[in-house]
């Protein structure tokens, strides 16, 4: 066992917007990356859909789930944009930039894309949050990586 075996992070929906083209991804790669002025990134794959419509997007939608919404996990890990209108399956409304924002998720924001960061495989986007809404939802109470861990991806990772 390695490093990356013990991580059990926060899985996310990530939601782009541009050129009348609307895509989402499941992430698990993500994390606050400044506090003063706030930031936030998300690290897509190169093989993803959402990651080339992401590319043009001016803003990004950053989605956490809750446990028992496996199945939106697995619509936006298992699915792949190329082939498949996932909003066509699930409620959401347009955010900042036309941004899809997911209406039944314990919290979400949307980001302003501030730069972007080869890392390889993945390319991370520095979001600036503009815009997000949070229920009543308990600190830790949202879907991880060992939730999901038996889903095939819509796309190899890298």
């Amino acid at each position: 066992m390695d490093f990356a075996d013990l991580l059990d992070h926060q899985m996310y929906v990530v939601t782009a917007a541009s050129g009348g083209t609307r895509a989402g991804c499941l992430v698990g790669f993500a994390s606050q990356c400044s506090i003063s002025p706030e930031r936030f990134m998300v690290w897509l794959s190169k093989e993803n859909h959402t990651y080339r419509v992401a590319l043009e997007a001016p803003f990004l939608g950053v989605h956490l789930l809750a446990p028992e919404q496996f199945g939106l996990a697995e619509l936006f890990g298992s699915r792949t944009g190329d082939l498949v209108d996932k909003f066509a399956e699930v409620p959401w409304r347009p955010g900042p930039g036309g941004t899809p924002v997911l209406t039944d998720v314990p919290a979400w924001f949307v980001g302003r894309v501030e730069r972007h960061t080869d890392g390889g495989d993945h390319v991370g986007f520095v979001l600036s949050p503009a815009d997000g809404g949070a229920r009543d939802v308990e600190r830790g109470a949202t879907l991880r990586l060992s939730d999901v861990l038996g889903l095939t991806p819509g796309h190899p990772a890298g």
